[in-house]
């Protein structure tokens, strides 16, 4: 490698934050370029669910909304900063109609007004939807954007490291999948857009297309926050789709079977009473996420049940639309409680079978299996509890700058959210972090490496992945490593936690890591299959270790986390799973940080950012804006 290619600012990643970032940046005269592993990969291309969700301020009714308004119910999510929740609350509206401008499908009623509902964590009606697949809607349209404008796509190209001039990112060293060759870039300014760590979980909804790497940013030395903190909930396995809102709501049968095919519906045998039964199944779809406050009286209960049947019990559990649960023969109105039974009657959809009932209620959410080989009208589909999304990530300022000088981070690997968010804020937080990155960089960008020093940076980085072929140690079963530490953080790590296990796991993710880089990998399918096992045992590494630090604090069960504790509360009915430890509230108000020092991660802990206060004087932020001040 003799060559490298200079830009002002380069993006790595191709969905809907990065895609945003590289328009709004070209937009701005930036000279830009954007790497990806593949265009049609990745979250926002190929994920979903039955009406999936985008959360803005409110566009319609009567209702009261402001930026603060929405500030503050962000930031009552727990563990999170106030200048992100106050600019993801400010700039939702203009990210919003930008999109609808490019096209995205977004339904208003016949006086133009963007109507809302409620959804997760939601206490207005702020949620929009384009229906089940949204995301992809927002990646073709900002995709067909980018195509309008001077970026420069590098589409087939694994970013393999962050490279740096001492403090500062200069550029990233790639590899280019489809020659074998390594391929330098230079640009003072890095935004990383690579979505969330998708690898490091066994159980997982993230598509099989999407893996993450934040170890780039761990190992560039970018400070982590919040890494404790994830979304999970209930799954089909095979497509990997989310099956919230009217997959549940339509009260399919819930069963498991075993290696011999015997079937059983477990949910009555924590429920005893149907109707009440019934009443949990409909609220799973309202309340989707698995919520550790919703355990000992709530619809999570299902999760933990099916929990029990898939891991503990090593069953295979199945939403059935075939056939009403408990062996009825029709739905009674009378055994519902109020709000399903008016929910149901609202929507015409007392017939006799759930697929009948979801092809009335979300006729896309039955269409969606059925394109996939599922037909719903005559076979089950497998589920499970499942990865869906990380709250936090890699730390950011109100600017989405990381602790590292000139690298950002945009979208689900920026870790913004905390403890609770309201369903769809992810989308819009890419948007929003795609705008207060590039506006920045567009006003106050870095200089670039001189020539000199950053071909001794290259030269340097190109040395580590050329010895990889040159070991005499034996090649590493990258793939069975891969799935055996994928394995065993769904065990011990995932909606359920056992410190003692976690300490176990983080002790074999260390082992294998020095297994790894010891071992030899050839050509680029080598070079290619190291990156991703690295990233995999050194994201788990600082997830875990924030785990266990978490716990020894005595944190409690908290979001979608429940942590055991043999002192705990306890469910009835669950006594051979969990005791469930109670939360510590004050540590709320508090976000953990950590960063790799060395070979080992340091954690600490810090009080959240408070929501800046009102700046309104007209002529003040009219001035400051005409000067480029406001931009901090």
């Amino acid at each position: 490698m003799k060559e490298f290619n200079s830009y002002s600012a380069l993006v790595a990643g191709s969905g809907c934050a990065g895609l945003a970032a590289a328009v709004r940046l070209a937009e701005a005269g930036v000279r830009t370029a954007l790497l990806t592993e593949g265009m049609a990969l990745g979250t926002s291309r190929n994920t979903g669910s039955d009406k999936q969700t985008y959360y803005k301020m409110s566009l319609s009714g009567s209702e009261p909304d402001s930026p603060r308004a929405m500030a503050d119910d962000l930031f009552a999510g727990g563990a999170v900063d106030g200048d992100c929740a106050l600019s993801e609350a400010a700039l939702s509206v203009r990210a919003f109609c930008d999109l609808v401008t490019l096209g995205v499908p977004f339904p208003h009623n016949a006086y133009g007004e963007y109507v809302g509902y409620k959804t997760d964590h939601d206490p207005r009606a702020r949620a929009a939807s384009a229906g089940p697949l949204t995301s992809r809607f927002m990646t073709e349209a900002l995709e067909g954007r980018l195509r309008e404008l001077p970026v420069d796509v590098f589409d087939g190209f694994r970013v393999l490291e962050i490279l740096k001039s001492g403090r500062r990112a200069a550029g990233v060293l790639a590899l280019d999948l489809k020659t074998g060759e390594l391929a330098a870039f230079r640009a003072p300014d890095v935004i990383l857009a690579t979505g969330g760590p998708a690898g490091i979980y066994a159980d997982s909804v993230y598509p099989e297309s999407q893996t993450g790497s934040t170890s780039l940013a761990i190992l560039a030395g970018a400070q982590l926050s919040n890494l404790t903190e994830w979304q999970f909930g209930l799954s089909s396995v095979a497509p990997r789709w989310n099956v919230s809102g009217t997959y549940f709501q339509v009260l399919p049968r819930l069963f498991s079977r075993d290696a011999d095919g015997t079937e059983r519906e477990f949910l009555t045998d924590i429920i005893r009473d149907p109707g009440e039964a019934l009443g949990v199944l409909f609220l799973k779809g309202y309340q989707w996420p698995f919520d550790s406050g919703r355990v000992k009286s709530g619809s999570s209960i299902v999760d933990i049940a099916v929990y029990r049947e898939t891991v503990l019990r090593g069953r295979k559990v199945y939403l059935d639309y075939t056939k009403n649960p408990f062996g009825l023969t029709a739905i009674d109105p009378d055994i519902l409680p109020d709000e399903a039974r008016n929910y149901l009657a609202g929507a015409e959809a007392y017939l006799p079978t759930p697929w009948e009932r979801l092809e009335k209620m979300n006729a896309p959410a039955l269409d969606f299996y059925a394109k996939r080989g599922v037909d719903l009208r005559r076979e089950p589909l497998g589920i499970a509890l499942c990865a869906q999304h990380h709250n936090g990530g890699i730390a950011v300022d109100g600017r989405w700058r990381t602790s590292v000088p000139g690298l950002y981070a945009i979208g689900e690997c920026a870790g913004t959210h905390g403890v609770r968010r309201p369903g769809g804020s992810a989308l819009n937080a890419g948007q929003v972090g795609a705008i207060r990155a590039t506006e920045y960089i567009s006003v106050k960008g870095g200089e670039p490496c001189p020539d000199e020093e950053f071909s001794a940076i290259v030269e340097k980085a190109e040395s580590t992945y050329a010895s990889l072929a040159e070991k005499d140690s034996p090649a590493a079963d990258a793939e069975a490593m891969i799935k055996n530490a994928r394995r065993r953080m769904s065990d011990c790590a995932g909606a359920i936690r056992d410190a003692d296990k976690m300490k176990a796991a983080l002790l074999a993710a260390e082992e294998d890591e020095k297994t790894v880089r010891a071992a030899s990998f050839k050509g680029a399918d080598g070079t290619a299959k190291y990156s991703a096992l690295l990233d995999v045992l050194i994201t788990q590494r600082a997830v875990l270790t924030a785990m266990i630090d978490y716990a020894a604090r005595s944190g409690g069960s908290r979001g979608s986390a429940l942590y055991t504790d043999p002192d705990g509360e306890l469910r009835e009915g669950l006594e051979e799973i969990f005791r469930m430890s109670p939360e510590n509230v004050k540590l709320r108000g508090s976000v953990q940080t950590v960063e790799m020092r060395g070979e080992n991660f340091a954690v600490w802990w810090r009080p959240v950012r408070k929501i800046p206060p009102e700046d309104g004087f007209f002529e003040n932020v009219w001035r400051g804006y005409r000067e480029n001040k406001n931009v901090e």
